[in-house]
């Protein structure tokens, strides 16, 4: 396993990798991250994850390194691993400094970005599907007061954290949380869209959700395949009557849900308990257009 890390000027082997233990990222989760995938030993999207990196560090007000050297930082990782396919982590922390909240204390800036072995989910998953468990985690709405922007993808987790702990109790692959008022959000590190009528329906970034990066790209190949899309609210009940439901996320792609496990802990079957084909098709267009992206972006 080839695992390399550009840390601190250069790229080490993993195991060679070390972060201060004053590192804000460490102590506060003060810091902003990204994760994508190569096609064809490329990254893809490398600039869509650069932009969220720039406006997620904006919002909290952290100085990024140049760009220029993120992404030199993050094609050597490439390819000192000598692996055909990489899964990719950017991550920029405020840096170290004495123990304190105030980012004041912060020396400077470390740029971070792990390149691993892409490891994808089982080819079983995307044949059989897989089931998700609404949890009692929430996510913040965009615009409360006091909560942080959802739109900052940053190492503060805890949420997605203990929502994933919960979806494992109900032996579930993936948690799915909800707004403050119970409207479907995303899930702990995904989004969601269903086919109801034979139309998508993903919920709107007002509840709460990031943006990401593979829905993006979904949403505009689906209306490129004729297919409608609809940006709205939605409830734990419209899923539990969806005709299809699938993840989205840069590592699995497209991934279909087959079941449902709820807040009452029953199970429910979305749709006929399969992948349907509507998901089938999407998911195909979705990795044929990020391969053929990836080698046209070079």
């Amino acid at each position: 396993m080839a695992s390399k890390v550009w840390i601190d000027g250069g790229v080490r082997d993993a195991s060679q990798a070390r972060v201060p233990v004053f590192d804000r990222g460490f102590l506060y989760g003060d810091s902003v991250y990204e994760v994508l995938r190569t096609f064809g030993g490329r990254p893809f999207a490398l600039d869509e994850h650069l932009d969220r990196l720039e406006r997620s560090a904006e919002r909290i007000g952290l100085v990024l390194p140049e760009r220029s050297q993120i992404e030199k930082a993050t094609r050597a990782s490439i390819v000192a691993t000598r692996e055909p396919e990489c899964y990719l982590r950017i991550m920029v922390t405020r840096g170290a400094g004495p123990i304190g909240l105030d980012p004041a204390l912060a020396d400077a800036p470390r740029l971070v970005v792990m390149a691993l072995p892409l490891v994808l989910p089982e080819e079983r998953l995307y044949h059989d599907g897989v089931a998700v468990a609404l949890v009692s985690a929430r996510r913040n709405v965009a615009g409360a007061p006091g909560a942080v922007d959802p739109q900052v993808k940053s190492g503060n987790y805890l949420n997605s954290v203990v929502g994933v702990a919960e979806a494992r109790r109900h032996r579930a692959y993936e948690a799915l949380l909800c707004d403050g008022v119970g409207r479907l959000a995303e899930g702990s590190s995904s989004n969601l869209f269903l086919v109801r009528g034979g139309r998508l329906a993903t919920p709107p970034l007002s509840v709460g959700l990031l943006e990401g990066i593979t829905r993006r790209h979904v949403i505009a190949l689906a209306r490129r395949l004729g297919l409608a899309v609809d940006e709205l609210a939605l409830w734990p009940v419209d899923l539990e009557h969806a005709e299809e439901a699938f993840l989205t996320s840069s590592v699995r792609g497209v991934m279909p849900i087959v079941r449902l496990s709820t807040l009452q802990r029953e199970e429910k079957t979305i749709g006929l308990g399969r992948p349907g084909e509507i998901t089938k098709r999407v998911g195909e267009a979705y990795l044929k257009a990020a391969e053929e992206m990836s080698r046209a972006a070079g």
